[in-house]
């Protein structure tokens, strides 16, 4: 443990933010949520356990920070590989692409995220239109429902019920990392093999017929 300079007064947000990234880091590290304590990002940080404290009430609601902090990270690069895309149904491949790399990028964050069990419960209403309050990851799926939107509105895809549809595609996405990540010595394609065929699929299922 190297030790830490006490905190100047009005710096609490500046060791909050340290804990956050030190603990990030950990758990990507270490790839195993056990395995990563409460005294080890004290030590990573060059504080005492009790610090930690003053900040987050125990290690649960720390990792629940830190997974807050990675569903915006997870959002912008879903955001910014949709706003590259020509048209609604291009977007909609945008972001299954982008969600992928995400995941696979990010492997334990992506277990905690989305492969742990959680406590929380967001309301139908908060998925469709989340507002400020209702956390990264509520606004990152009320994101996908928007585009499903778009798209249905351009006529590109047809859905009645434009949340189905976004969990639909959701599970597609997170079937393919969840089984990349967890199961590594199977004989996988290559990936973007594996992605494409997906949004291939996808796009003949939700593509009018005429």
């Amino acid at each position: 443990m190297t030790p830490r300079q006490r905190a100047r007064r009005g710096q609490g947000d500046l060791l909050r933010a340290e804990i956050l990234d030190a603990a990030g880091r950990l758990l990507a590290e270490r790839g195993d949520e056990n395995a990563v304590s409460v005294r080890l990002i004290a030590d990573a940080v060059g504080v005492t356990p009790p610090s930690i404290y003053l900040h987050f009430p125990d290690k649960d609601a720390l990792i629940e920070a830190v997974c807050e902090e990675r569903f915006k990270e997870f959002d912008e690069a879903l955001e910014t590989a949709a706003a590259g895309a020509g048209d609604a149904l291009a977007e909609l491949r945008a972001r299954g692409r982008a969600y992928v790399r995400f995941g696979l990028d990010n492997p334990e964050h992506y277990r905690v995220l989305f492969m742990a069990k959680h406590d929380r419960s967001m309301s139908l209403a908060e998925l469709v239109e989340p507002d400020g309050d209702a956390g990264a990851g509520a606004r990152a799926f009320g994101h996908l429902v928007a585009a499903v939107v778009r798209a249905r509105e351009a006529g590109a895809i047809a859905t009645a019920d434009p949340v189905v549809t976004a969990i639909l595609l959701w599970s597609g996405f997170h079937g393919i990392v969840s089984l990349l990540i967890s199961e590594p010595g199977f004989p996988w394609p290559e990936v973007d093999v594996l992605v494409e065929a997906l949004l291939d699929e996808q796009e003949r299922g939700l593509v009018p017929r005429t």
